[in-house]
């Protein structure tokens, strides 16, 4: 709150940095992961060879990824800081197991973590339904590939592991897009490739807004409690 002088109305400023969306970050560091994973589930690389997909997952795509969390919460994005938080951690995961675990050899543990993250992701999923519908796709699709890896590690079924290989590739494609077209939204400032916006997605483009006094307000770190 501030006063400009004594005959100034008070009234509420918010000061923010600029900030560019972490969410192509994110999703490429993703299509790099998926892709590796499914090269080795699709016996394009021996199982030997696999501990590559797991240090593309730990050296590459985690780190990445737990920056785009933590921009995500600094923009204010709940959709970017929660999706790319879980899928750092998940990803994290799978990359340890892959390198301490024999190759080829599937594990029921990992199995039920993938399934519960890929149920996880549906909630920045649902909630980016709300504005984009191809970023929440990508959560969507990412949550997909999480629960049918799950289902291959737990029962050991070569063909869960081809469908597992072949949703991983769709989602690399898929994220690979979605990255584009934001990075391209970004440098020239409108919608190049669609990316499926609406409501206060189409708002926030259009330079819309909450920006009322009275709903500025309400808006996280102004309200005192969260």
């Amino acid at each position: 709150m501030s006063t400009d002088g004594a005959t100034s109305p008070a009234g509420t400023r918010i000061v923010l940095r600029p900030l560019a969306t972490p969410l192509p970050l994110g999703f490429l560091a993703l299509a790099l992961a998926t892709t590796m994973f499914s090269a080795v589930q699709l016996g394009w690389i021996p199982p030997d060879e696999g501990r590559v997909a797991g240090y593309t997952a730990l050296v590459a795509t985690v780190p990445l990824q737990l920056l785009a969390s933590v921009l995500g919460f600094l923009t204010r994005d709940p959709v970017a800081a929660t999706g790319m938080g879980l899928l750092s951690g998940t990803w994290a995961i799978a990359g340890v197991t892959t390198l301490t675990t024999p190759p080829g050899s599937t594990s029921d543990g990992l199995g039920v973590l993938l399934a519960v993250a890929g149920l996880a992701m549906l909630v920045p999923a649902a909630a980016a339904a709300g504005s984009k519908i191809v970023p929440a796709a990508v959560m969507a699709l990412a949550g997909t590939r999480f629960v049918v890896t799950g289902i291959h590690e737990v029962s050991g079924s070569d063909a869960w592991e081809t469908v597992a290989g072949w949703v991983g590739l769709a989602l690399a494609v898929l994220a690979a897009y979605a990255a584009l077209a934001l990075e391209l939204e970004g440098a020239q400032e409108k919608t190049v490739l669609p990316l499926g916006r609406h409501g206060p997605g189409r708002a926030a483009m259009s330079g819309e807004g909450p920006l009322a006094p009275q709903r500025l307000i309400e808006e996280a770190g102004v309200r005192p409690q969260l």
